[in-house]
């Protein structure tokens, strides 16, 4: 779900660009910054990357269902996943004002179109309710701290949390026998 999530939001983003620009080619791609070794992984220059850079999960509980033949379904609850997502703009030294262009309408787009659904996106995968997007606001030390565990250098970037919902409700794990009263055996 979360490739699925990330190239959702690339290719609503390309098809935002190629009309608001009038260009033919991808701009935003699904990428790390860095390679293991410490080169760059984005191929191509002036491109947005998409990288994932933290993931939360609320914690589901359990939830047990008697069913009317004295079974009981033992259920997991819907998981819910916060996916951190950083956009860089990737350009050449020459088009550092570009590059903050690009940003700029990075920020317009998911502020015009925050809330990914199926109505909205018919692509969006049919296991995946709803893609919510918030700008995230980082302090300096922090944001520097950011960049140093990617291993990267700064870019005009921002940050957002993207909040997946996976409706899982349905899935039953276990079916038991209910219990229906206590016996001593005596």
């Amino acid at each position: 779900m979360i490739y699925e999530s990330l190239s959702c939001l690339a290719a609503e983003m390309n098809i935002f660009f190629r009309s608001k620009l009038k260009i033919t080619e991808d701009k935003v791609v699904v990428s790390a910054l860095v390679n293991q070794d410490g080169s760059v992984a984005i191929q191509g220059e002036n491109k947005i990357a998409i990288t994932l850079v933290n993931m939360t999960k609320d914690m589901g509980i359990r939830r047990e269902y008697t069913t009317g033949a004295g079974v009981v379904a033992n259920a997991a609850k819907p998981v819910c996943l916060n996916l951190f997502i950083l956009l860089s703009c990737y350009f050449t030294a020459g088009n550092y004002a570009e590059s903050l262009r690009f940003l700029s309408f990075v920020i317009s787009f998911l502020q015009t179109k925050n809330v990914f659904d199926h109505t909205n996106t018919p692509q969006l995968d049919a296991a995946i309710d709803k893609l919510v997007f918030e700008l995230e606001s980082f302090e300096p030390d922090r944001l520097s701290n950011m960049w140093g565990t990617l291993g990267a250098k700064y870019m005009p970037s921002v940050l957002y949390r993207m909040r997946m919902i996976i409706l899982d409700a349905t899935v039953i794990r276990e079916y038991r026998p209910a219990v229906t009263g206590i016996s001593t055996g005596l």
